[in-house]
């Protein structure tokens, strides 16, 4: 029976691993097919290159990436569309939740849910975003804001509370650990 043991814990090890794929590859495949209906299934167009070479470094199979393409040129799909949030943090740090839905209603109430259960609520927009500047790999802080250990803490919660949401894409925050 010593082998049931060992097997087991690889059964949940690879479960959880797999469990986390699943979750970059399917917000990686929502990215793909957005960008690929904005610009008509042209897989020469360097937005969706970058964006496919981005799948790619999360090792995502070539089947995955060619189906996400090819539903962006299917008729019936849903559109998507890109969806922000804003909120305050513990310590006074900074939210910007953006997202990719084909359902904004459905989305706000979860984003809505999933921060009062954490003792937040939505800012109005452009309340948070003033802490940051857009680049081109998201939004950046340009303050900070010193947040102490335990407000730290709370504050990785929430994101990793938020990330959970298919909808949610990323989660950035100006926050700065006081030490």
């Amino acid at each position: 029976m010593s082998g049931h043991n060992k097997w087991s814990k690889i059964k949940h090890k690879k479960a959880a691993t797999d469990g986390e794929k699943s979750k970059i590859f399917s917000k990686m495949a929502r990215l793909i097919t957005v960008e690929a209906k904005k610009v008509g299934g042209d897989l020469n167009s360097a937005s969706l290159k970058n964006i496919i070479e981005k799948a790619k470094s999360f090792n995502m199979p070539n089947d995955n990436i060619e189906r996400a393409v090819k539903k962006a040129s299917d008729k019936n799909a849903t559109d998507m569309e890109y969806v922000r949030y804003e909120a305050y943090g513990p310590g006074g740090s900074a939210l910007i939740i953006e997202g990719l839905t084909d359902n904004r209603n459905r989305t706000a109430a979860e984003v809505k849910s999933a921060l009062s259960k954490n003792g937040l609520d939505l800012a109005q927009p452009g309340s948070a975003s003033w802490a940051f500047e857009k680049t081109d790999d998201g939004w950046s802080p340009t303050t900070t804001i010193p947040v102490s250990l335990e407000d730290s803490k709370k504050i990785d919660n929430i994101i990793e509370v938020l990330e959970e949401n298919d909808d949610v894409q990323v989660v950035y925050t100006n926050k700065k650990v006081d030490e």
